[in-house]
């Protein structure tokens, strides 16, 4: 990926931080984020941690010495920015000028040891890098003060020693039991939750916050459909109905590895991703459409067409379907969905479906931007067709309709006149016929 001329040298930028770093933050630099992604990303971190001190003036910096710090090029600066904000360390916000650019830099705080084991995602990424040996001897290294499982939590909260006024007993009745989890992923888990209620097993006891955390997490890290997503659950929930997460990581990992048996789980440049930041918002209506049908699902998709409605359950049904059946990305199968129905009148026909989806499956097509361009050049073809052959059948009629002269004036004729004209054209062919005769007798 070229990354040249994204930023310049000339380029300001300012650095905060809005939190406070944990006192191991440089363990986990060094032993948990460096295998991930790489020592240049680290050091770009290290640097702009440390030159905060230097900000006394209002005078941003230029890239131009953050060159200088690393003895890095620019290109390279850039691409260990991506990584850093790809792995959750820096937020990036941009102000355009007239002469050049001022970037404002925001460093995120690390994990620490133990809690980057706790997030799903990071860990089995460290380990995918690491090995299972090197990883189990950092985890049991930072997480040997850990409390055991068996031992009872009995820290008081604190509305168990404090209170700002005195309730009253109605009001006791309305005061939430739990704390909701603002960790909670944004994601709609309405066909997992349909999934498990036709099996009759209780979804809520399921889908606990962690555990869409959870799912989310290895969704992303595994590149999983959701048909592979309900498999693994499915596979992990033990005869209470609860999700084993570990067993659920194994299962998810080795479904990552039937579909990609040559294929290892490493942080790698996202190429979609970098085109998506470094590309200019679509100008045209069709690439402001390609863009949404490329980030939304099938189910919002159907919904949008419906005014805000809720998809039905026979429609939902018969796009799973075509897509494990087919194989079609959620992007393809959005552009499909949008084709089959200006196609037939608003109407969602499976074997419609069915028949271009195998079509669309066998031209390897994989964005919606192919999709696009594949069903208009579909569309084309099929109206030449048509208006070949409606050419061809109004000749074909003109031709038809050709009528010689002397057919209309025979028409015109006598009725009699037919049989006088038959009885010359008898005697005619009697004088031939003896002359032929004639002929061959040799006279």
């Amino acid at each position: 990926m070229n990354y040249i001329g994204q930023i310049l040298p000339v380029d300001g930028y300012r650095i905060t931080l809005k939190e406070y770093l944990p006192v191991d933050y440089a363990k986990s630099l060094t032993h948990l984020y460096q295998p991930m992604i790489g020592i240049e990303a680290v050091s770009l971190y290290q640097t702009l941690l440390h030159d905060i001190e230097l900000q006394e003036d209002l005078t941003p910096q230029t890239h131009h010495t953050l060159m200088n710090y690393l003895n890095l090029p620019l290109d390279e600066i850039y691409q260990s920015r991506l990584k850093l904000e790809g792995i959750g360390l820096l937020k990036t916000y941009k102000q355009s000028g007239d002469s050049r650019d001022l970037y404002t830099y925001e460093l995120q705080s690390p994990f620490a040891p133990d809690k980057f084991f706790k997030d799903a995602m990071l860990s089995q990424l460290l380990f995918h890098h690491i090995g299972q040996q090197k990883f189990n001897l950092l985890k049991s290294h930072h997480l040997r003060t850990a409390v055991t499982d068996s031992a009872e939590n009995i820290t008081a909260s604190f509305n168990d020693v404090f209170q700002t006024f005195t309730p009253s007993a109605e009001a006791l009745k309305d005061i939430p039991q739990e704390k909701s989890s603002s960790d909670e992923v944004q994601l709609d888990f309405s066909w997992m939750e349909q999934m498990l209620k036709q099996r009759m097993i209780p979804a809520g006891k399921v889908l606990t916050s962690d555990n869409r955390r959870l799912i989310y997490q290895m969704m992303v890290l595994y590149d999983l459909e959701t048909h592979e997503i309900d498999k693994s659950v499915l596979w992990a929930l033990t005869d209470e109905n609860e999700l084993d997460t570990e067993e659920f990581k194994v299962a998810c990992h080795d479904l990552f590895k039937a579909k990609n048996s040559n294929k290892t789980i490493r942080l790698t440049e996202n190429v979609q991703t970098v085109k998506k930041k470094t590309a200019e918002a679509p100008s045209t209506k069709e690439g402001m459409l390609i863009q949404e049908l490329e980030t939304i699902s099938p189910k919002q998709l159907l919904e949008d067409l419906s005014s805000g409605g809720h998809a039905s359950e026979q429609d939902m049904k018969a796009i799973r379907e075509v897509m494990t059946t087919q194989g079609l990305p959620a992007p393809v199968m959005n552009v499909l969905i949008h084709y089959v129905l200006l196609q037939s009148n608003m109407k969602l026909s499976k074997a419609y479906l069915e028949k271009i989806a195998s079509h669309w499956s066998r031209a390897n097509i994989n964005t919606a931007k192919e999709a696009m361009v594949f069903a208009k050049k579909e569309q084309e073809r099929f109206q030449k067709d048509m208006k070949r052959k409606s050419t061809y059948n109004n000749r074909k009629q003109v031709s038809k309709e050709v009528v010689p002269d002397w057919f209309k004036e025979r028409k015109h004729k006598q009725p009699n006149q037919p049989a006088v004209k038959n009885s010359n054209v008898t005697k005619e062919q009697e004088k031939i016929a003896a002359r032929l005769r004639q002929y061959s007798n040799g006279n």
